[in-house]
């Protein structure tokens, strides 16, 4: 595959002198990811493959855990394609139990604890499987959640063979199952085969020059499919994974984390980018860092200047475009002589194997430079996609996302066709959130947009109420808490008398009002800070939520307080105090009063 000059000077900084490469073969392609991660494990015994605060696995032991895992499913289940449910935090526990599921031939569906009950339990009714496998840390609400159709294993309380249980999945059986949002109210699950995640971790690794000397940042939850590159990148070259969690520690570690594991390869959602590089003092020493990986949100040319201030001349920076049916289609490598013009950053060049056409709404190409819809044909699609009319083994997907294609081969990513919008880089069909909000008897019309917030996009919901008066704002999203995950919950609520309508009748979301910086009205009062600690972090959270103003037994989140806004916080009065504030106590202490007491205290 031929690449504009640029491109391919770029790329070829990514390889280093003191770097292992091999070069990940096509042939590889056609196996299973166990059969290409039991190969890591012969060439790399003894060699670190996961390390965490707490636990630092060799190969061989990786290895051995997720065939305990394996054994254990098979004795419970048999040989046989099924889906089974994990639920695990950001630990290397979840990564022992993904091998031990591909080990058993079957397929994994990944849930993350965080969302609430109903939510869950959807995907697990939807999934089919008759397996939940967790850790003591969660097996009280895995119990809770599986219910008597589905059986819980504690993968912490196993003790059985470690030798190769010997199943193999051909390439194009199932290895997972990942929840989306879905159109209809409900999560949507989209499959991935062995083979085409394999195609992945080939183009990633040769576009990277991955090889086993190199450490990968793990940020995303193995629930998000950007994980999917990381984890497989690392552990089927004989890399090292360190995974950190954000939710847990905040942002503020993690430049710390980065220096003293050597860290070459970062990668994350634009947002998390920014509030990381927002956490940092401007001095900190990066050297061993080569790529900055980002994909899954719209990347700002205000990103590439963060980058080049911030990490050294030879990390490249990879600005890339895919999604969960079709894994990476386009990729763009940048330096700190590449100029970049206009406030867009482009999605960049093909990939191996996957052809892209900008279409209109018929169907057929439209010409160079014409905007239109982004449409991807390729054998390494989801395998529940439709089959091209003219080859029956090529996949189809038209993605809703609207492009350009310049003649040089670049793709420009100019937004969406439909009401799907990427809120800290996962995917949110805004009728889902709708539906929540409708299922309350208190609202008569409700319409959720995208909006630029705190400079990330953010959910903003404008709603009528039923009875004329004014619903508590931080009731609904309590409410919204109950029913859908974190990213889902609009950081601003509008209360409206009537929705804007066009001719036809339906909402001008156009004509929807800005949310502005009012104080939302919540079932407190507003009281003043009454002392110097209060009034110092009420203006910093006044700041960071963009209000005009915050009372000082407003709760965080009722505010539209996120997880990653809270590491801001955190940062934020950490420096003016001159304390160490762990992110916890935001979460203990979720107003400025109670801040201010423990902090002072």
């Amino acid at each position: 595959m031929e690449l504009p000059a640029p491109q391919a000077a770029i790329r070829a900084k990514c390889g280093h002198a003191s770097l292992r490469f091999t070069p990940f073969p096509t042939a590889a392609v056609e196996q299973s990811l166990t059969q290409r991660f039991e190969e890591q494990v012969r060439r790399f015994p003894r060699h670190l493959a996961i390390r965490t605060r707490i636990q630092a696995l060799p190969y061989t032991e990786l290895d051995a855990m997720a065939n305990r895992i394996a054994h254990a499913i098979l004795d419970r289940r048999g040989e046989g394609d099924e889906a089974v449910a994990l639920l695990f935090g950001h630990d290397a526990t979840a990564i022992v139990a993904m091998l031990g599921v591909l080990k058993s031939g079957k397929c994994y569906v990944p849930i993350d604890p965080s969302y609430p009950g109903p939510r869950i339990e959807q995907m697990l009714g939807d999934s089919g499987g008759g397996l939940l496998l967790t850790d003591r840390r969660h097996l009280s609400r895995a119990r809770e959640l599986a219910g008597d159709s589905v059986r819980v294993i504690d993968v912490d309380r196993l003790d059985g063979p470690e030798i190769n249980p010997g199943v193999r999945s051909g390439p194009r059986s199932l290895a997972f199952v990942l929840y989306t949002s879905g159109s209809t109210g409900r999560p949507k699950g989209i499959t991935q085969s062995h083979r085409n995640v394999l195609h992945e971790a080939m183009h990633y690794t040769n576009s990277g020059h991955f090889g086993a000397d190199d450490r990968f940042l793990l940020v995303s939850s193995i629930s998000f499919g950007d994980s999917v590159r990381t984890i497989y990148a690392a552990l089927l070259n004989g890399a090292s994974l360190y995974p950190f969690d954000v939710r847990a520690e905040g942002l503020v570690p993690l430049a710390g984390w980065l220096r003293e594991h050597s860290i070459t390869i970062y990668r994350s959602i634009p947002t998390t980018f920014r509030h990381f590089v927002a956490s940092l003092k401007g001095d900190e020493d990066f050297r061993s860092l080569r790529l900055v990986y980002l994909g899954g949100e719209t990347v700002h040319k205000t990103d590439v200047e963060l980058y080049k201030r911030h990490f050294p001349r030879q990390c490249v920076l990879v600005n890339r475009l895919g999604t969960t049916e079709t894994l990476t289609f386009r990729a763009c490598f940048i330096d700190h002589d590449t100029p970049i013009g206009g406030s867009g950053v482009p999605v960049g060049y093909a990939v191996p194997d996957k052809d892209v056409l900008v279409v209109d709404e018929n169907g057929a190409p439209v010409k160079h430079g014409a905007i239109g819809e982004v449409l991807v044909r390729s054998r390494y699609l989801s395998p529940t996609l439709p089959a091209d009319p003219v080859d029956p083994d090529l996949r189809v997907y038209r993605t809703g996302d609207l492009g350009r294609l310049h003649a040089d081969g670049c793709l420009e990513h100019l937004g969406r066709t439909d009401f799907q919008v990427k809120i800290r880089g996962r995917r949110v069909e805004t009728a889902d959130v709708e539906a929540a909000l409708l299922s309350m008897s208190t609202l008569r019309e409700a319409v959720v947009v995208a909006r630029r917030r705190h400079g990330d996009d953010a959910l903003v919901a404008y709603v009528v109420p039923a009875n004329g008066r004014t619903p508590d704002v931080g009731a609904l999203r309590r409410r919204l808490a109950a029913q859908l995950p974190g990213y889902m919950i609009p950081s601003a609520c509008v209360v409206l008398d009537a929705l804007p309508l066009l001719p036809n009748g339906k909402v001008n979301r156009r004509a929807l009002p800005d949310p502005g910086t009012t104080r939302p009205d919540l079932d407190v009062p507003f009281v003043a800070p009454r002392n110097d600690a209060e009034a110092a972090i009420a203006q910093i959270w006044t700041d960071l939520l963009a209000l005009d103003r915050v009372g000082v037994h407003d709760d965080f989140l009722d505010l539209g307080g996120d997880s990653l806004m809270a590491t801001r916080i955190i940062a934020r009065v950490s420096d003016r105090f001159g304390v160490s504030v762990p992110l916890r106590l935001l979460w203990g202490a979720s107003t400025v009063a109670r801040m201010a007491e423990i902090v002072s205290r």
